[in-house]
């Protein structure tokens, strides 16, 4: 039987997620419908394991008022992480945030590249976000859970690893990944119908 957690039939993964209750950063997840159900979903272990990272689901017919009372709240800075020509890099934003003495709200749009450019586009409600594209010239994503994903693009959680980078919590970022990349060796495993044996 499948661990109601994890997910995981043959190997349960629970007690591996990394404890960062000490992070700072402040994320939002804003999920496309179908992500939410995919096994190969990497934003729920932000969840699990960021003790400010909340997720919320988009819709194309309303804007989510949750999010938005995110956005609103005193003393934030809210930032979607989505490339256009108008975008700051992480690190700039960050540094706008140091100087006006708000903390930095990343909003990272959970879905595929093409259901996040099609949430994008079809959300009037987050054009008046300003914008962060992620200084990763040369980073090449791990991912190795879906197939036909564009080059250049990292997942979820890859996404927030370097967010945490930025603020200053590179140990916490190492922990997620090494993380991440164990339960792609176990997931992998474990859809095979055997528990991973590490070699």
């Amino acid at each position: 039987m499948a661990c109601s957690r994890c997910g995981l039939t043959h190997q349960c993964i629970c007690q591996q997620i990394p404890d960062l209750s000490s992070s700072q950063l402040l994320l939002s997840l804003l999920m496309h419908p179908e992500e939410i159900s995919r096994e190969t979903n990497t934003g729920r272990w932000l969840i699990e394991a960021l003790p400010h990272c909340q997720a919320f689901t988009w819709q194309r017919t309303q804007q989510n008022t949750d999010l938005l009372a995110r956005v609103a709240k005193k003393n934030v800075s809210s930032f979607l992480v989505f490339p256009d020509e108008h975008s700051v890099t992480e690190t700039q934003a960050i540094a706008q945030c140091e100087a006006q003495g708000t903390t930095p709200h990343f909003i990272i749009l959970d879905g595929t590249w093409q259901e996040a450019r099609k949430m994008r586009r079809k959300s009037a409600w987050l054009e008046t976000l300003p914008t962060v594209t992620l200084s990763t010239s040369g980073m090449t994503s791990q991912y190795q859970l879906r197939r036909n994903q564009e080059s250049g693009h990292l997942c979820t959680l890859e996404v927030a690893n370097v967010l945490m980078a930025a603020i200053g919590e590179k140990q916490a970022a190492d922990q997620m990944e090494q993380f991440f990349l164990h339960y792609m060796d176990v997931y992998k495993a474990d859809k095979s119908g055997h528990a991973w044996k590490n070699k």
